[in-house]
């Protein structure tokens, strides 16, 4: 019977240093994963290579495209969100981007967003109870600053922030007339409008003067930047401020900005309209 014991005790020595080595692995997996979603988080932080090169055929051997194609398409891709964060518009395309803003193409494609936002807005209403809400942004998204960046590049220059502020101070910014429309017919509809932007609230009483004077009136709530809020990139900024939202009971059917980080982040809308604008990129 001893034989039969010693060897009951190496059996379970036996299974006991198997489950150590089992615990050891599955504890390596777990922490190497921990590090591989680390890794990819960090990736996703600011700063990162600006990507404001050209594609160029001349490069691969072949016969150099135009300026306005070379443009048009750092432009879509600008707009697809396929670039790294840039700060200016490439030199070569500044002429470009005055022309497409200040042009029909311009406003062609600010009206085809309104006119979808428009045609969702009228089919996605969730109910009577009053907590339908859509998220606006302002500049460039209800207003323009168009005149600003006429004296600065249409986007060639790197932003001021000091220039831009006495730029809004004036509030002189005009409305964007597709973007009006919009608003007001989200507005007729019952759904809520909340308007949340980047400026700071020391531009609120400037800001609302502004908005009323070019047709933007009784919205629901009108959110700017707190002293809280200015270290925080704006995807993160936005993407509170829309928790709060819901925290609040609302159903965030509907966001239209001219940002990226005005529509990503989390407690996304069930749908979002991103306007055009190749003047600039804030992440």
């Amino acid at each position: 019977m001893r034989p039969q014991r010693h060897g009951g005790c190496l059996y379970f020595f036996l299974v006991s240093i198997l489950l150590l080595l089992v615990v050891c692995f599955v504890t390596a997996v777990v922490a190497e994963g921990v590090e591989v979603m680390a890794a990819a988080e960090e990736a996703q932080l600011l700063p990162r290579p600006l990507v404001i090169e050209l594609p160029s055929a001349a490069a691969e051997g072949e016969r150099e495209l135009p300026a306005e194609v070379r443009c048009a398409s750092w432009r879509l891709a600008a707009e697809a969100n396929n670039l790294a964060p840039w700060n200016v518009v490439p030199e070569e395309c500044a002429g470009y981007v005055r022309e497409y803003v200040n042009g029909v193409s311009y406003r062609s494609d600010l009206e085809v967003v309104a006119r979808e936002a428009s045609t969702y807005a009228r089919a996605a209403r969730g109910g009577d109870d009053g907590r339908d809400a859509w998220v606006f942004d302002v500049d460039e998204t209800l207003l323009s600053n168009l005149p600003y960046y006429a004296e600065h590049g249409y986007g060639l220059e790197f932003f001021d922030h000091l220039e831009f502020d006495k730029w809004v101070e004036k509030g002189e910014a005009p409305a964007i007339p597709s973007s009006l429309k919009l608003y007001n017919e989200v507005r007729e509809l019952g759904i809520k409008t909340f308007l949340l932007t980047g400026r700071s609230e020391g531009h609120h009483g400037v800001t609302v003067d502004n908005l009323k004077k070019q047709g933007f009136h009784d919205w629901d709530k009108l959110i700017l930047r707190a002293a809280a809020d200015r270290k925080k990139t704006a995807t993160t900024y936005k993407s509170e401020k829309r928790k709060d939202m819901e925290a609040e009971g609302y159903r965030i059917i509907g966001n239209s900005g001219d940002q990226w980080s005005d529509l990503l982040g989390f407690s996304t809308s069930a749908r979002s309209f991103k306007l055009p604008n190749p003047m600039y990129y804030i992440p």
